[in-house]
């Protein structure tokens, strides 16, 4: 994969190719205008993203601009807010600047195959705005969670409602571990893969 590094941090730079470099071609590129300028070349397939370097309109501009690059956007002090705002104009990863080895390179095989990446903290706000969009709207779950048991259709439900795997063990008596194997067997029993996808599946009915 040919892979653009933009940040004006050398040190940041520096770490992110020793990272991902095994497998990858990389460039980088120190400014905005050298990042424009080659991200719109339409060589590279991801572009690893100093939020330090843009803001949303130049983010906006380089979607334009890059249309094939996949933007994947890193900030020393990612906020939820901050995460979805961007995922609006076009990125389709969001991760600390500083994220592990082993979770940067499960978010460059996630983004090569068409997915999307984010931190925990911004799956968790989506879901929650999911759930407030959805409020008060005639839903109609009960053929989607047809297949699911009792104790699953409650973690499904809670899930949509935007609480978290602790959250829901205190809730239901039971331990995270055991929440874990329900939501596993959840995503065997229905069209969702994963924890935003189940609660945008039960919270769109």
């Amino acid at each position: 994969m040919l892979i653009l590094l933009a940040s004006a941090n050398e040190t940041l730079v520096n770490r992110w190719q020793g990272l991902v470099e095994q497998g990858n071609l990389i460039q980088e590129c120190r400014t905005l205008g050298e990042l424009k300028r080659l991200a719109s070349s339409g060589e590279f397939e991801l572009v690893l993203l100093h939020r330090d370097l843009v803001d949303l309109a130049a983010c906006a501009e380089l979607r334009a601009a890059a249309p094939t690059a996949r933007l994947f956007l890193l900030s020393d002090r990612p906020e939820p807010e901050e995460g979805l705002s961007f995922l609006k104009v076009g990125i389709v990863g969001y991760a600390n600047s500083y994220i592990a080895r082993d979770n940067l390179l499960e978010a460059l095989r996630v983004m090569a195959s068409g997915g999307v990446w984010l931190g925990q903290q911004v799956i968790q706000q989506l879901i929650l705005e999911a759930a407030q969009n959805s409020a008060g709207r005639e839903r109609n779950t009960d053929r989607l969670l047809a297949p699911l048991t009792p104790t699953e259709r409650r973690v499904a439900e809670l899930v949509a409602a935007g609480r978290t795997n602790l959250e829901i063990a205190a809730d239901m008596g039971i331990v995270e571990r055991t929440v874990k194997a329900h939501l596993t067997s959840i995503y065997g029993k229905l069209p969702a893969g994963n924890r935003l996808s189940l609660a945008l599946l039960v919270n769109q009915g």
